[in-house]
């Protein structure tokens, strides 16, 4: 297959979600060409519509995964979208070099899978850069994002949550915690952030805060943190009264749509930076 080499290629390792297709139009009105690998189950098809090729996998053919980059000439690439973890568990369909790499791993947590799996395309000739470059209008800028601002015990409760999900995060176990009075009533595992926010929610009853941040030394990457109409429709379900993100670090998808539902449903979003946050 001849490739073109009239504009600079950039490859997306998609996973699920939006953000892939985000990443996809806004490399291609930048004016690079795009080739995505996909994955059966996980990526959504309209992702074929943004990119100028597409090469779909099982999760776990790295193997067929560099191929489809080196074949069409892909020197960058990002990773954008999530797998849905519990996939992992039954699912996963390796071929001989996801093999290699798999018994090669001691732990298999999000980061240390992620920063091997980059490890290999380097060796590759291929960099990972982080899929925020194309689409910084997601990251979430620091302050407060609706009319509803938070009480003082809102922000008391913001802080404690803060510390206790970057103590998680260094332990490679999830992003976001709920608390309430200064006590833990979720914390994410394998199920992810909404179905985290609606069990804390059920114990808390009302007035639940939910905190999701990075992790400490966090590479940017892979698994940005990110929050849409989604979560704040979870959060209303469970009678949460407000979330804390962290800024730079966090993407809003929908922002717009997902602020006027916090609003309409009284819920805050507060966009923190890690000097706001005592020591």
């Amino acid at each position: 297959m001849s490739v073109s080499t009239q504009k600079p290629t950039l490859g997306i390792i998609a996973g699920s979600g939006k953000f892939p297709l985000l990443v996809a139009r806004a490399a291609r009105n930048a004016g690079l060409r795009v080739v995505a690998i996909a994955h059966e189950g996980e990526t959504d098809p309209a992702l074929e519509y943004e990119t100028d090729s597409i090469v779909w996998i099982r999760l776990g053919q790295l193997g067929r995964l560099i191929r489809g980059l080196k074949t069409h000439g892909v020197r960058t690439a990002v990773m954008a979208g999530a797998i849905e973890k519990r996939r992992m568990f039954g699912n996963i369909l390796p071929d001989l070099k996801g093999l290699g790499l798999m018994s090669r791993l001691a732990i298999f947590h999000d980061d240390d899978i992620l920063r091997a799996v980059a490890r290999e395309l380097d060796r590759e000739g291929i960099e990972v850069v982080s899929s925020t470059t194309h689409v910084p209008e997601l990251v979430a800028p620091p302050g407060i994002l609706t009319m509803k601002r938070p009480s003082k015990a809102e922000k008391e409760d913001m802080v404690f949550g803060w510390r206790i999900a970057k103590e998680l995060g260094g332990l490679d176990i999830g992003q976001c915690v709920v608390v309430r009075q200064k006590t833990v009533l979720a914390v994410e595992a394998i199920e992810g952030t909404d179905r985290t926010i609606l069990r804390g929610g059920r114990l808390a009853r009302e007035k639940a805060i939910v905190v999701k941040v990075s992790k400490p030394n966090q590479d940017l990457r892979f698994d940005v943190p990110s929050i849409g109409v989604g979560t704040i429709r979870s959060m209303a379900k469970a009678k949460a009264s407000a979330i804390a993100v962290e800024a730079g670090k966090t993407l809003l998808f929908d922002r717009d749509e997902m602020i006027s539902l916090a609003d309409k449903e009284g819920i805050s979003i507060v966009s923190l930076q890690g000097e706001d946050i005592p020591s």
